[in-house]
């Protein structure tokens, strides 16, 4: 996780969120996130990116739609890291 991204890092989340979210549903969470255009020349090669690292794996819904899914490296990534961020982050104990 430490050599991803924070654009990386937030697809994970995305998809770990979403049941077999496709591209474009992808796209459209993270727009409302960071309230402005993701184009598909960054959207698309950092999920590629996911899938190669072996984080996420990319299905075919049909000939013209993928989906995604995490791996189970791709969960305990997410796991460890929130690990890492619970040593550093305390919202309970404010």
């Amino acid at each position: 996780m430490y050599d991803l991204t924070g654009f990386q890092r937030d697809l994970l989340y995305t998809i770990a969120g979403q049941d077999e979210p496709h591209g474009l549903a992808i796209k459209d969470e993270l727009e409302d996130y960071y309230e402005k255009e993701i184009h598909h020349g960054r959207l698309y090669p950092n999920l590629d990116t996911l899938v190669d690292k072996g984080l996420v794996e990319k299905g075919e819904r049909d000939r013209r739609t993928n989906f995604y899914t995490l791996t189970r490296r791709g969960r305990r990534e997410i796991e460890a890291r929130r690990e890492w961020e619970a040593q550093y982050v305390d919202l309970d104990g404010e």
